[in-house]
């Protein structure tokens, strides 16, 4: 394969996440299709399994982040990790939901990015959530939070969100 090295690359990191099915086997599938779809995995942080958020009723989620070499938009990125969702099985029932599959774009470089109904970049909020942080805290843990303009590292040890979250 050859690389047009006139294109521009974006690392943007990713959470992946789900309740359902097969937990870790989704993760992988998941990993899979974006390696395909969206760009070059640069890193995977360890599988997380957190007690679910906003929703409590139901099963313990499994998440992971991934860092993804990508010359695509955010939101064309945005489109393929919905397409991916999709093509996984995720049926969208209620918000918090159950799921078998989830796919968060949470940071898009350094950029910041606001369209309105569609897209926040960075996701608005990352920051109070440890299932997000931890993963991420792991593989970028001196990534600067475009808004907040501190490290991920630095975030993550500040968080008060006490949600349960095991590395396994």
């Amino acid at each position: 394969m050859v690389l047009n090295m006139d294109l521009e690359y974006t690392t943007v990191y990713l959470l992946l996440g789900g309740n359902l099915g097969e937990r870790e086997e989704n993760l992988n599938k998941a990993i899979f299709l974006v390696s395909k779809e969206i760009g070059e995995i640069e890193a995977q942080s360890s599988i997380y399994e957190t007690a679910a958020w906003g929703k409590t009723d139901q099963p313990a989620f499994l998440n992971q982040a991934i860092a993804v070499k990508t010359e695509f938009s955010a939101l064309e990125v945005l489109e393929k990790a919905l397409a991916i969702e999709q093509e996984l099985g995720r049926v969208r029932k209620e918000k918090w939901g159950e799921r078998l599959i989830d796919i968060d774009l949470i940071l898009y470089g350094v950029e910041i990015i606001e369209i309105p109904g569609k897209l926040q970049i960075p996701h608005p909020h990352m920051q109070d959530r440890r299932f997000v942080m931890e993963p991420l805290a792991e593989i970028a843990p001196d990534m600067m939070h475009p808004r907040l303009g501190k490290t991920i590292l630095e975030i993550s040890k500040k968080i008060t969100d006490n949600l349960a979250v095991k590395k396994l």
